[in-house]
């Protein structure tokens, strides 16, 4: 029987020639311009995962998006700035045509067994919360499945006084969670000021950050189930806002958050 290569997986082949990496942006998860930033992060991240320094696991990763990721070919360049007793530190470009497009960093640490809590609540989604189409969603949407409770996607069709969501998120088809694919995850909720404001304006991610609250072993343990995602804007202010984003298993484990700063134009 044919196995058939998860689009997700196809999309961060990467090429390795005398060093250096190279990789080509997905017709599966385009944008509306460009790539799924969330796959452009993705792609960072795992470029330090496939580095044969690379010591222990994520525990946060930002990226810088310091231009426009173009549809084609990137390079990849991944280098360790510092290692410690229990943190690597590293800082990755993206390049395109000789030019930077992206910049990320992250840290990575070999985690040892310690008293744990969530002071943060989880949400709770009903199981009879129905499925979100995708048909009219950008290209990348479609490698998703959403669903939301019918009051919660009614209030994404008009202006609202503010903008918290609460749905489900997971690969379609289903896919086993790791690293990569919870850093696109923590990506899939839409600009903020869209549901704030019911319209759409110009705008794009300026800087995105994961923080990881999960190791290998329990993201394998999950499997390919889905993730509860709860998202908020904070401020929208002169030309820029802020949204944070949460995901959580359906039993109330927080794996992953994120924020990131977005600009907009009116």
């Amino acid at each position: 029987m044919t196995q058939h290569k998860h689009p997700f997986d196809s999309a961060l082949e990467f090429r390795h020639e005398n060093g250096r990496v190279f990789g080509q942006t997905s017709a599966a998860y385009a944008n509306m311009i460009g790539p799924f930033g969330g796959m452009t992060a993705a792609a960072m991240l795992k470029a330090i995962l496939d580095h044969p320094d690379v010591l222990g696991e994520p525990i946060t990763l930002t990226v810088n998006f310091a231009a426009g990721v173009k549809d084609g070919e990137f390079e990849l360049e991944a280098k360790p700035e510092r290692t410690n007793r229990s943190t690597q530190h590293w800082y990755v470009r993206m390049v395109q045509e000789g030019e930077v497009v992206t910049t990320a960093t992250a840290v990575f640490s070999t985690r040892r067994e310690t008293w744990g809590a969530t002071d943060m609540s989880s949400p709770h989604l009903p199981a009879e919360a129905a499925p979100v189409s995708t048909e009219m969603m950008p290209r990348w949407a479609q490698n998703y499945t959403f669903r939301m409770e019918g009051e919660m996607r009614d209030k994404i069709k008009d202006a609202q006084p503010n903008a918290e969501t609460l749905q489900s998120i997971q690969d379609k088809p289903p896919r086993p969670l790791d690293f990569p694919s919870l850093t696109a995850m923590a990506d899939v909720f839409p600009p903020r000021i869209m549901i704030r404001r019911a319209q759409f304006a110009p705008m794009g991610t300026v800087a995105f950050t994961v923080y990881f609250h999960v190791d290998s072993a329990t993201l394998s343990q999950h499997g390919d189930g889905e993730l509860i995602g709860h998202a908020r804007a904070n401020r929208y202010y002169n030309r820029y806002f802020d949204q944070s984003a949460e995901l959580w298993t359906p039993d109330g484990v927080l794996f992953a958050t994120s924020t990131q700063i977005v600009y907009f134009k009116e």
